[in-house]
């Protein structure tokens, strides 16, 4: 793998690799697993290598204000079902948020969550959702600069390629009308179920 500073990168992927492997095994009805993480929406459009007539330049118009929101997303690995929340903010309250509409949108079993270890994917708002969750809601986290260990990357980066590259929308509205409604698409084809037969890693009880 790519080497990050995290010194406990292994011991990381390892537990990891032991949770999804876990998962696969329980009753498919009984256990979700997501991976979570947080990207920009900003009116100013993404840009990216376009074709042109030789000698002339394409030009992209952009907005007099770059303004910004923020989308809070969470892939399921097994399914591709994904949960997006658009807000201004991205602070433990909005993650806190997204979290509870998890527990909420499955009612029973239990929920994996794997994310990064970023300040707010913690502290006393997270707590509390996953005291009420109680027992229900296992957050697990990610190594420390790794987000090639996250597959929702891949969903923020078709977000790109068929929303924000090159095109300026009316309003920041219009745009996250358009950016709701992308995240509706079923992204099956973009996630890779993890192998059933995987063998087991590491000691669960060392991973919590």
């Amino acid at each position: 793998p790519r080497l990050t500073p995290d010194p406990f990168l292994f011991r990381q992927m390892s537990c990891m690799a032991s949770w999804m492997f876990y998962a696969t095994r329980l009753d498919m009805d009984k256990v979700e697993f997501y991976y979570l993480d947080e990207f920009n929406v900003s009116w100013l459009p993404t840009l990216r290598a376009m074709w042109s007539p030789k000698g002339q330049q394409v030009m992209i118009p952009t907005p007099r204000q770059p303004y910004k929101r923020y989308g809070l997303g969470a892939v399921n690995y097994h399914t591709g079902e994904t949960v997006v929340l658009f807000r201004r903010r991205k602070r433990r309250q909005e993650v806190a948020e997204l979290l509870q509409a998890l527990v909420d949108q499955h009612p029973t079993g239990t929920i994996f969550v794997a994310m990064d270890n970023a300040s707010t994917h913690q502290d006393d708002e997270v707590e509390a959702v996953l005291r009420a969750a109680a027992g229900r809601l296992v957050l697990l986290y990610l190594p420390t600069y790794s987000p090639w260990l996250n597959p929702i990357e891949m969903l923020w980066r078709q977000f790109r390629r068929e929303v924000t590259h090159g095109e300026l929308f009316e309003s920041v509205k219009a745009l996250l009308v358009v950016a709701q409604a992308f995240s509706t698409v079923v992204t099956r084809n973009l996630m890779r179920p993890y192998p059933s037969s995987a063998p087991m890693l590491h000691d669960l009880s060392d991973c919590t």
